[in-house]
């Protein structure tokens, strides 16, 4: 995969640190509120330009809530987040709106994130009416047209609406609108959870063959390890709004170490029928983020959780050797 100038002087692109969003509950007659829901709960990663992370975890975990707040298209509780050496999150709403044409979200829903009433055409080319980036109508157009066969879709889709389309050539029109203003930075918020298994292939192959074509940087957000294992450089594993361990994709599929880890990658399908794999089956439902519990927010389900220590207390996110860290107390 491509590495951008910033990757190889080791300059992040995107900085974030102790990322946290907590939504409030509210109700009675004067709606005041009752508890907060636990989204993010100080997460904290660098991107380098032309890298792609993975963001995994189960639902709830607060992958999708983070990949939002890094684009400030939700108000993060705190934190920083910082793109190419300015802040994201004190942005005024003119910086704002300059820095979203470098960030991009390709949304989950193909079905829910495209507007019905708007041809493709006209989809793919409202940023480019947004941010005036073409100079009359003849360029628009041939933009249009040039992204829509980026994608490997045909230049009369363009007349198109979007119910005339399969799920897979929905998502692709999605991929064209977020191409469109040129960004440097991709958030993949589970783009391909909705799509059938070849469709996810391809789907991956093509964001691939974009990323080496216009160096582009991916946050590429999945609830399957198996999804993000050939598209992605480094991995993150989320687990009710923490990340519990990042590294290296090959590091963390052949030497897992936290226990959360081990059992995602033990529900991993496995191709070869010769290759046995232990099956780790989790105790117990994933505590609700209103109440988290209390220290290492693993505990309750953990294997070799250890009391009073893990009950008690927050595991760090230790950095290990090769760009490897974890946040268990047993481990690393």
């Amino acid at each position: 995969m491509p590495i951008g100038n910033h990757m190889a002087m080791n300059i992040p692109l995107l900085k974030v640190e102790n990322l946290v969003k907590h939504f409030p509950i509210r109700g009675g007659l004067l709606g005041r509120e009752q508890g907060r829901v636990h989204a993010v709960d100080g997460v904290t990663f660098e991107l380098a330009a032309g890298e792609t992370l993975g963001v995994v975890g189960e639902s709830g975990c607060g992958k999708s809530t983070t990949g939002r707040c890094v684009l400030r298209l939700i108000e993060p509780t705190s934190g920083e987040v910082t793109f190419q050496g300015k802040s994201v999150t004190h942005a005024d709403k003119a910086q704002l709106r300059a820095l979203t044409r470098d960030m991009q979200i390709i949304f989950q829903d193909p079905y829910a994130s495209l507007n019905p009433r708007m041809s493709a055409g006209e989809i793919v080319g409202e940023a480019l009416t947004i941010h005036k980036l073409t100079s009359n109508r003849a360029d628009y157009q041939n933009r249009i047209v040039e992204l829509l066969e980026t994608v490997g879709l045909d230049a009369d889709h363009m007349r198109r609406y979007p119910h005339e389309f399969s799920g897979g050539q929905r998502q692709r029109i999605g991929i064209a609108r977020a191409l469109a203003v040129r960004p440097k930075l991709i958030v993949c918020d589970e783009a391909v959870s909705a799509l059938d298994v070849s469709i996810q292939a391809q789907v991956i192959n093509l964001l691939e063959d974009l990323q080496a074509q216009f160096d582009l940087t991916y946050i590429f957000i999945a609830h399957d390890l198996s999804v993000v294992e050939h598209i992605s450089d480094r991995d993150a594993v989320m687990y009710l709004g923490r990340i519990v361990e990042i590294a290296a994709a090959h590091e963390l599929y052949t030497n897992p170490l936290h226990p959360y880890t081990e059992a995602l990658l033990s529900a991993v399908p496995i191709p070869d029928p010769g290759v046995k794999r232990t099956r780790i089956v989790l105790q117990g439902d994933v505590p609700s983020p209103i109440e988290p519990p209390t220290g290492c927010h693993f505990h309750t389900r953990c294997p070799i959780a250890q009391k009073p220590l893990c009950s008690n207390e927050k595991p760090k996110l230790k950095a290990l050797a090769n760009g490897h860290a974890v946040a268990c107390h047993l481990r690393g």
